[in-house]
């Protein structure tokens, strides 16, 4: 899994990355699109659209699910990767580079700077991942006694 040291991530596993000014880059991580699968639609704002932290600013469709994207910042968008509309298995393939999905401006870097750094993001990852070995071993075990 790869996690790039210079960006800031969510629990919803999208990272942000500030490209001066108050201009910031938006896209799912690398986690996220492994589980997500392949990516076949993704649904995204138009330029000019307000973007609110923690609420819904598209969606993206997989071979497994469809799933909100919350937004890690609030701002005004002013660029959508339009490439990934029309080619959205980029996203699989350069989830942190081709694969962007918005850039927004943001009024000030104090929600930016809140967010959770590589480290951080790695750390919320293997616990994620821990209680979700522990779930899949709690429903097997389940399934085992009701068999018996």
């Amino acid at each position: 899994m790869l996690i790039l040291e210079d960006l800031k991530y969510t629990e919803e596993h999208i990272w942000a990355r500030h490209d001066g000014g108050k201009k910031i880059t938006i896209g799912i991580t690398d986690y996220a699109q492994k589980k997500f699968g392949d990516v076949v639609y993704i649904e995204l704002p138009e330029e000019g659209e307000a973007v609110i932290s923690d609420d819904p600013f598209g969606s993206i469709e997989s071979s497994e699910s469809v799933s909100d994207l919350y937004a890690p910042l609030s701002g005004e968008v002013i660029e959508i990767n339009e490439e990934r509309i029309d080619s959205p298995e980029i996203v699989n393939d350069d989830p942190y580079e081709e694969g962007w999905l918005i850039r927004i401006k943001v009024p000030s870097l104090k929600e930016y700077n809140e967010l959770m750094s590589a480290d951080e993001y790695r750390e919320y990852v293997q616990q994620e991942e821990m209680e979700e070995e522990e779930e899949e071993e709690e429903e097997l075990e389940e399934e085992e006694a009701e068999a018996d």
